[in-house]
């Protein structure tokens, strides 16, 4: 009845938004989720407790807890957390056996859980079930060997029993499973608590062996060592020595190995430790080695001690580096440095046999010049330190036999294997290897050498021969006939030097034939043939008109003894400066009159004096123009150029040219002024009533004015009380404006007016001389009208007219500032 009238209840309508425009005050979640924390609505109230009076009820309260987990257990059954929580409820009822078959259950379900088996077993011990507890983690250490923590769970149950049986064989069972090195230790404490040190030492003894590393071993000997045992300990750092070898050394076994020694007084053992280790271990990885052996050494050694171990360290250092380049000859001659000061002979000998062994891989002469040092200090060490010339011999001879001397050849080994021979007293040997390198590879300092070992013997005869083969070998060396020629200055025979002298002179080519013309001319004034060595000097300005072959020549004619010296050196200074006229170089020609001022200055008159200071250049700033590589244009450069007065006189085009330019600047001017003057009419047609007149009687269209005379007119004359007229003021103010534009236009032909001008007057000493011509010409001229005058006017005049012009516009300027103050 009461679902029939729920069912004829009828339902609200929900009621229909009409406005769905956002409400004015907006509600957000988290104000929702505030408020209902504020008012706790989903605070459930705690379930009321019960209390259990009697037997049934609490029969029936687990009754439902065990439902209640079984389900659980029903729903899900891997997951362990139920199956634990049930087994400690159970337990918590001293229900042990219910718990027992909960965790059996369990691990049928996951017999690889840890923390089931853990559980599980302690359970059994709270409960003092020991048996029951062994079974468990005797089951656990079988099915998970590898877990650490059921061993040590284990192991350490028996111990806390006093079953010290029983954990000696649950240790000796995990060891066999080999476990990390912490379970090792744990062994080994173990039996080191009950003073069991011999299988203490065998458990070391299977540890080492198992872990074999160099920390393991070095606890192994501390541990002999704690304990007193000293020889074993020393066994067990020498067994990790040779267990390790060479291949897998490590500076912490020898670090260990010697401070144990330290401690044990053995000072030497440690230095032959040390020194064993740094002998074995590459450089990089000894650095603690070597920072304990110098430390030791600072303790216990003596000076000695302490460079060995500077030694060793850089020893150490040169092998890496040769070793990782053996073609590095600089670290060999260090490392060879090193040896040959500290090691004895044999180690010396052993390390150049090694270097020496790395030859260049290519044979040219670049790649052998540090190599073919090796061999070089290799023999001196056998003869001067080791003494042994045998050897030394064959090192020699071996380095000869090696060097492919049709490619190249060292004239050095040569001369220093003829050397060592001669201090053997062994002179045919000497003289035999040297034929043999003349004959196999002929080279400038072997011939040299060669003929000095010879002079030192005064073999004169063979002297000559060497130098015929020498001369043979290079006719164009002239430091060979120089030499041979002053041989045989010494010998005595004139003649033959001289005749050496014209054979080397009359050779085609000649590498220094100035130094060979020279020694001749000295060589003959040192005769004191005059005439030959007259005869020299027009020989060889027969071939080089050298300025300095010209002062030499008229120095040698000044520096002989007789009476007309200066007149024979002035008149070679004269055929000098006549034969360089045509020569380009003109600092060469600049360089013969100055010699020949000195000359004159010293010993000649005034007239010879003037005359050579007339001949003298001038010098004078010009430009050229520079092309690039490409054929651009790069600009403009300065130079200093030397006209000489003879040049300028032959050269009639130079003062055409200046007079031509001269004329161009006259022109410029003219027109200039020719504007000025219309302004200036313009002006005062406007400005004054006077000015009528003034053109009427004066003006620029009636006839020509000569453009010399014009600025007379157009400057203001200055009343006598110093001040201007003023009818003109205005004029002139305008003026100056129309200066100051012309003038903007001229600084473009500014450098070309300058150049022109510096020549003008570098010219006018040169035109000092036609100053009668001109003089003339100006007289005919200064009958006739101004346009013949302008036509007919020499360079002395344009200069003159020029000068007053510029002195006519400086005027005008002036008057012009005076009008603007």
């Amino acid at each position: 009845m009461a679902s029939t009238a729920a069912g004829k209840q009828r339902i609200p309508k929900v009621a229909k938004v009409k406005n769905k425009a956002p409400a004015e005050v907006q509600i957000t979640a988290e104000q929702l989720l505030r408020e209902a924390k504020e008012r706790e609505l989903e605070l459930l109230p705690p379930p009321p407790k019960q209390k259990i009076t009697d037997e049934e009820e609490l029969n029936d309260y687990k009754l439902k807890k065990r439902k209640g987990f079984e389900d659980n257990i029903r729903k899900n059954r891997t997951v362990i957390s139920n199956w634990i929580k049930y087994a400690q409820w159970e337990e918590s009822l001293k229900e042990v056996q219910r718990a027992r078959s909960i965790y059996e259950r369990a691990l049928d379900v996951d017999h690889r859980n840890i923390t089931l088996w853990l559980k599980y077993a302690e359970m059994e011990m709270k409960n003092r079930q020991v048996n029951h507890a062994r079974n468990i983690w005797d089951r656990a250490i079988t099915i998970l060997p590898r877990v650490n923590q059921f061993w040590y769970k284990y192991t350490y149950m028996e111990e806390m029993l006093g079953n010290v049986a029983g954990c000696r064989q649950a240790f000796e069972r995990w060891m066999e499973w080999e476990p990390e090195e912490q379970a090792w230790h744990s062994y080994i404490n173990f039996e080191l608590r009950y003073k069991e040190v011999d299988k203490a030492r065998s458990i070391y003894e299977r540890f080492v062996i198992v872990h074999p590393e160099v920390k393991n071993w070095i606890k192994y000997a501390r541990f002999e060592e704690k304990h007193g045992y000293i020889a074993h300990g020393r066994k067990v750092f020498e067994r990790a020595v040779e267990f390790f070898g060479e291949e897998h050394v490590d500076e912490n076994l020898f670090v260990a190995f010697a401070r144990f020694e330290e401690t044990q007084k053995e000072f030497e053992r440690v230095r032959v430790i040390y020194k064993y280790a740094l002998d074995r271990i590459p450089k990089q990885q000894a650095q603690e080695l070597f920072k304990n052996y110098t430390v030791f050494e600072k303790r216990f050694g003596d000076r000695r001690g302490i460079e060995d171990v500077i030694v060793s360290k850089r020893r150490f250092q040169y092998e890496e580096e040769v070793k990782a380049n053996p073609h590095n000859y600089d670290a060999w001659f260090d490392y060879l440095r090193l040896v040959e000061s500290d090691a004895d002979a044999d180690t010396a000998r052993e390390v150049y046999e090694r270097a020496i062994a790395n030859i260049p891989p290519i044979q040219e002469k670049r790649h052998w010049r540090r190599y073919i040092y090796l061999w070089i200090n290799y023999a001196l060490y056998e003869e001067l330190e080791v003494k042994d010339p045998e050897r030394t011999r064959q090192v020699y001879q071996a380095c000869l036999d090696l060097i492919p001397h049709k490619k190249f050849t060292f004239a050095k080994m040569w001369l220093l294997y003829a050397q060592f021979e001669i201090r053997q007293k062994n002179l045919q040997a000497a003289r035999r290897g040297l034929g043999s390198a003349i004959g196999k590879c002929p080279k400038n300092k072997l011939f040299k050498g060669y003929v000095e070992l010879e002079l030192q013997l005064r073999e004169f005869d063979r002297c000559r021969k060497l130098y015929e083969k020498y001369l043979e070998f290079g006719p164009e060396n002239c430091t060979t006939w120089i030499k041979f020629a002053e041989l045989e200055t010494i010998l005595g025979d004139v003649e033959r030097a001289r005749a050496i002298f014209e054979l080397a002179i009359g050779q085609p080519r000649l590498d220094m034939p100035e130094v060979l013309w020279k020694s001749y001319i000295d060589f003959e004034i040192e005769q004191e043939e005059y005439d030959n060595t007259r005869d020299l000097y027009k020989r060889l300005l027969q071939r080089t008109q050298h300025v300095k072959v010209w002062i030499s020549y008229a120095k040698f004619e000044l520096s002989i003894d007789s009476p007309d010296r200066l007149q024979r050196s002035r008149q070679i200074y004269e055929e000098a400066n006549k034969g360089m006229r045509s020569c380009e170089e003109k600092e060469e020609r600049l360089m013969l009159l100055e010699s020949w001022r000195e000359f004159e200055r010293e010993f000649g008159s005034d007239d010879s004096r003037d005359r050579v200071r007339n001949l003298l250049p001038e010098k004078v700033k010009k430009r050229r123009k520079l092309t690039a590589e490409d054929g651009s244009d790069a600009g403009w450069e300065e130079y200093y150029d030397y006209i000489f007065p003879e040049d300028a006189a032959n050269q009639p085009n130079l003062k055409l040219l200046a007079m031509a330019k001269m004329w161009k600047r006259q022109q410029q001017g003219d027109e200039e002024e020719e504007k000025e003057e219309e302004e200036e009419e313009d002006e005062e047609d406007s400005g004054s009533d006077k000015a009528p007149a003034a053109e009427d009687t004066q003006s620029p269209s009636d006839e020509p004015t000569d453009s010399a005379a014009l600025p007379d007119k157009l400057p203001e004359e200055p009343n006598p009380d110093g001040e201007t007229q003023p009818g003109l003021e205005n004029g002139e103010r305008e003026k100056d404006d129309s200066r100051e534009k012309d003038d903007s236009r001229d600084k473009d032909d500014s450098r070309e007016k300058d150049d022109s001008r510096e020549k003008d007057d570098s010219r006018e000493k040169d035109d000092s001389r036609d100053k009668d011509d001109s003089d003339s010409s100006s007289s005919g001229s200064s009958g006739s009208s101004s346009g013949s005058s302008s036509s007919s006017s020499s360079s002395s005049e344009s200069d003159s007219d020029d000068d007053d012009d510029g002195e006519k516009k400086a005027k005008k300027r002036g008057s012009g500032d005076e009008g603007k103050d």
